[in-house]
């Protein structure tokens, strides 16, 4: 796939000139997205998802334990309503399958089930924090 640097220039443009945060372009399969809050471009064919930010896919130095990773890309919220009870807490003994966290993606609320038992060692990511597709959201161990 060839990217359009052309059409991305003039996308970056419209936000700057309309004072926009995040401006969205689609043609036919192919969707551009530009985004000044996170200063990420991306492009999706069918699905699949290119983003310049590679930090946050990047492996967290906590090496051991079990990860349990976000299935798409969205924004993570640590529990079910603002104020109410976190799904899970460091500490936390937890069992395949239980609700970690939601991560909200074009208003669709997706639980992210636990990969395994275990207790909960770390919570990389913060409520309300944008998550990428494969990035760690909480190490068990």
């Amino acid at each position: 796939m060839k990217i359009d640097k052309k059409l991305i220039k003039e996308l970056v443009d419209n936000l700057k000139e309309f004072n926009l945060t995040e401006l969205e372009y689609q043609d036919g399969q192919t969707k551009i997205k530009v985004s000044k809050a996170t200063k990420s471009i991306e492009q999706s064919k069918t699905g699949a998802v290119v983003s310049p930010n590679k930090a946050v896919l990047n492996v967290s130095n906590e090496t051991d334990g079990i990860r349990v990773k976000s299935p798409i890309i969205g924004t993570a919220y640590l529990a079910p309503e603002p104020g109410a009870k976190k799904f899970v807490e460091v500490g936390d003994k937890i069992k395949k399958g239980q609700t970690v966290m939601i991560v909200e993606a074009m208003k669709t609320m997706n639980h992210v089930p636990s990969t395994n038992d275990g207790e909960v060692k770390k919570i990389l990511v913060q409520d309300g924090q944008p998550v990428e597709f494969g990035q760690t959201l909480v190490i068990l161990k």
